[in-house]
């Protein structure tokens, strides 16, 4: 019964409202036909007054001509109610019923709006505040998650001034352990600490980057999708990489910066850990996915969700000594929520991984849409 009717509150709601009006009429009914005025619909004709016999004569009944062909009187229909009064209880029930349905979705409204701006509040921190409108518990529930959103944002927008201030500091005893170790004798640790003091770099500056992606703030634009997967793949085939795309698509409402970063980071991921890349795009109903199949050793299933966390290097399945910091497929699946999308990954079975990002062709009207 539960798949067929959802439990939620407008359907208790609405549910309470219309037994409460059920049973208010069945009892009233009941009341009426028991207790009330008795109605008739076809009342029996007066009967003819009685006629007296005169003395010493006797008084024979006599038939009009068709009295015999007449039919008996209709049965006795005291104790039922008229049409008229079937028709109005309908109709006052119909009218009560819209009206229980009405005032039903209005109270369930705010908490749906509440439910809707949690799972925005999940993809996207600068999602706009609730309208703290209805009643006043409504109103003071959406008040509380409304501070509690400004206090999240907040607390981000300092942890990522935090991590950028030290990251940004960290280059100048980077840059000291430098110039020290170049005037080292031994050559052999002299390269030793310059690949070290590389690594270093290399992982501020992608965490600068990623930083920067999350506090960097887009508009939403009509892209063509086709043409960008195009242009990603000759600039690679320029490179000396080989690349191909299939498919097609129609233009998308989305973020190009972060699609752009997103579909960047998948493909030097691809290209860095499976020698090729091969781009599928598909167009289904209301979305658009993007495969991005390379020709590597995969990820072992176990570490299939690890590989999102910021910093995390698969040394047993990855070439460790081909760069990369960790932070290539945490700035995709951030990139890819923030455009009210969803990245996985899944071995194919010819061997190799795949990553499929799915957006949505109206991603601003499916994150922001009350």
């Amino acid at each position: 019964m539960k798949r067929l009717i959802p439990d939620t509150v407008f359907t208790r709601l609405f549910g309470l409202v219309v037994a409460a009006l059920l049973t208010t009429h069945l009892v009233m009914t009941s009341l009426l036909l028991f207790f009330g005025p008795h109605f008739s619909r076809d009342e029996p004709p007066p009967r003819p007054p009685l006629e007296r016999a005169a003395p010493g004569t006797s008084l024979r009944p006599t038939l009009a001509p068709g009295d015999a062909a007449r039919q008996p009187p209709p049965p006795d229909n005291r104790n039922r109610f008229p049409a008229p009064f079937w028709l109005a209880q309908l109709v006052t029930l119909a009218i009560i019923g819209l009206l229980a349905w009405y005032g039903a979705r209005r109270l369930a409204r705010p908490i749906q709006q509440l439910t809707q701006a949690a799972a925005r509040l999940g993809d996207n921190l600068e999602a706009p505040p609730i309208e703290e409108s209805g009643p006043q518990e409504t109103r003071q529930a959406a008040r509380l998650f409304n501070r509690m959103q400004d206090k999240l944002r907040q607390q981000m927008a300092e942890r990522s001034r935090f991590l950028a201030a030290v990251s940004h500091d960290l280059r100048t005893p980077l840059t000291r352990i430098r110039l020290r170790s170049a005037q080292l004798d031994d050559t052999a640790l002299q390269a030793r600490l310059g690949k070290d003091i590389d690594d270093m770099t290399a992982m501020l500056d992608a965490t600068l980057a990623y930083l920067r992606d999350e506090s960097q703030q887009e508009s939403w634009q009509m892209l063509d999708i086709t043409a960008l997967l195009q242009v990603l793949a000759e600039d690679a085939q320029e490179q000396g990489h080989h690349v191909s795309v299939d498919g097609h698509a129609d233009s998308l409402l989305t973020l190009p910066g972060s699609l752009r970063r997103c579909l960047d980071n998948l493909l030097e991921n691809a290209l860095r850990y499976g020698e090729r890349a091969d781009i599928h795009l598909q167009q289904t109903g209301d979305t658009v996915g993007i495969e991005i199949r390379d020709h590597g050793p995969g990820i072992p299933e176990n570490r299939m969700s690890s590989v999102f966390e910021p910093f995390v290097r698969l040394e047993e399945s990855r070439n460790r000594h081909t760069g990369g910091v960790g932070l290539g497929l945490a700035i995709a699946r951030d990139a890819a929520r923030r455009m009210g999308g969803t990245l996985t990954l899944h071995n194919a079975p010819q061997g190799g991984l795949i990553a499929r990002l799915t957006l949505p062709r109206d991603a601003h009207g499916a994150l922001y849409q009350l």
